[in-house]
């Protein structure tokens, strides 16, 4: 049972009061906001009770699915006990002491880099705040305060905050704002589809463009950089896999000058590729961790950093007082949510199920994808998945970009009961890790609806090669 929705009055109040993010405001006062109003496994419901196969995880964070009493129940018990009280003034809470805990243990020991402190926040853009924070405190302790800059990647996401919009690479984020704030610099993205050189392999490309990062230190110069930071796969970039030789060389690179490596791994933590930390897939090893969404499952707000044993190790001993913090550090309810959510991830093994079972069955149903007309390329990492919308699938050739093919397609996932994201014109889900293998055909049969439609639509409107 669920109580009826007044659509109209819902996305007038709407309209009126709420400005979305990343969102074109004018625009959607003119169309009115979709009003989600319920969800249960993988699945949400509108007002008008439209069902909608949610492939996205709402925002790559529901990975344990809608509707798991245990977390409310968590939620409600804490609320209860110590509903707040903060980190300040030398003072902790039970739930964010055991979940600091939980996570060391859950992170693989790599030696001098083993992870077992934790630096709560609320999200991922204010963790990667005070990843800029932590890594220049660092090297200032160290006697090396020239050391600030930071390289990231272009097309990289790691938050809207004015740091974290800096850190990512997206070119209309930095349009607003005066973005990137000094001292943070940017490389290419190790996207082969798209920067790949004729005749070159994967392997190789891999190679060259973790070759950029060695390139850009040069040119700032060694001993100016403090840290590279790179998500494990870039997630809102559009589900960008690096090839299997990158990573290993851009291990070798940071060792060779000595500068810290943060691991942004908001979207792949906590089982989304098969491990509870993305770093494991990969096989490099980070200097602290930037974490948040699927942790709590997205039923509360909660973000942190894993910090690596060299980097705390001088935080602690020599740092003093490190004058940064948020009011919602350690906060008890969403901690309490966080343990609740990692103990049903262990207690189903969603991580390994996701390494063993769904993961592989969802990349064998994605990569058949690519027998489609409208398709150059399909592929998954763990229980996240890429595909390319192109004009012709022999040469690769893309559409105008005006064109907006993605939000065409987009526009019919909607309308046929499905919720895939377009990143340009590519596809991508991110759908929950509880996913059965029917569900599975389920989201695959939708999917190939929608491309149909969508290749109906290009090809009435003459847009094919």
């Amino acid at each position: 049972m669920h109580t009826a929705v007044d659509t109209q009055l819902i996305q007038a109040l709407d309209s009126a009061h709420f400005l979305h993010p990343f969102t074109d405001l004018k625009d959607l006062q003119a169309r009115g906001a979709r009003v989600i109003t319920r969800a249960q496994d993988i699945y949400v419901w509108d007002s008008e009770d439209r069902r909608m196969l949610d492939a996205m995880s709402g925002l790559w964070c529901v990975n344990v699915g809608y509707g798991r009493k245990e977390l409310a129940d968590a939620a409600s018990q804490q609320m209860m006990t110590l509903p707040y009280y903060n980190s300040f003034f030398q003072t902790t809470n039970v739930p964010a002491a055991k979940l600091a805990a939980k996570l060391a243990a859950l992170a693989p020991d790599v030696g001098e880099r083993s992870f077992k402190h934790v630096f709560y926040s609320s999200s991922g853009s204010e963790s990667n705040d005070s990843n800029v924070r932590m890594v220049r405190r660092y090297w200032d302790l160290l006697g090396q305060p020239q050391r600030k800059t930071i390289i990231s990647r272009m097309n990289a996401y790691h938050g809207s905050t004015m740091a974290g919009a800096s850190l990512g690479g997206m070119r209309d984020m930095h349009a607003q704002g005066d973005l990137p704030i000094p001292g943070i610099t940017h490389i290419g993205q190790p996207y082969f589809f798209e920067n790949g050189a004729p005749g070159e392999s994967a392997e190789d490309f891999g190679v060259r463009a973790a070759g950029w990062l060695e390139t850009k230190i040069l040119e700032v110069g060694a001993e100016k950089v403090a840290a590279f930071i790179a998500e494990p796969l870039q997630g809102a970039g559009g589900v960008i896999i690096p090839p299997a030789s990158y990573w290993p060389e851009i291990q070798r690179i940071v060792d060779k000058y000595g500068i810290l490596l943060i691991s942004d791994e908001v979207i792949c933590a906590f089982g989304r590729l098969g491990h509870w930390f993305g770093y494991e897939k990969f096989g490099y090893k980070p200097d602290l961790i930037t974490f948040a969404k699927a942790i709590t499952g997205g039923y509360i707000p909660l973000g942190g950093v894993m910090v690596g044993n060299r980097v705390a190790k001088v935080l602690i001993e020599q740092g003093g007082e490190f004058t940064h913090g948020y009011t919602y550090s350690g906060h008890p309810v969403a901690c309490a949510v966080a343990l609740a959510n990692l103990d049903i991830m262990e207690r189903e093994n969603l991580p390994g199920r996701v390494r063993d079972d769904v993961g592989p069955y969802l990349a064998r149903a994605f990569a058949q994808l690519e027998t489609h007309p409208l398709v150059g390329v399909a592929e998954t990492c763990g229980f996240v998945g890429g595909l390319v919308l192109v004009r012709n699938p022999q040469t690769r050739e893309k559409f105008k970009a005006d064109l907006n093919v993605g939000m065409v397609c987009r526009g019919h996932c909607f309308a046929n009961g499905l919720i895939m994201r377009a990143v340009g014109d590519r596809m991508i889900i991110a759908p929950p890790l509880t996913m059965t293998h029917a569900q599975i055909d389920e989201m695959l049969a939708l999917i190939v609806k929608c491309l149909d439609s969508t290749y109906a639509d290009v090809r009435k409107n003459g847009w094919l090669a």
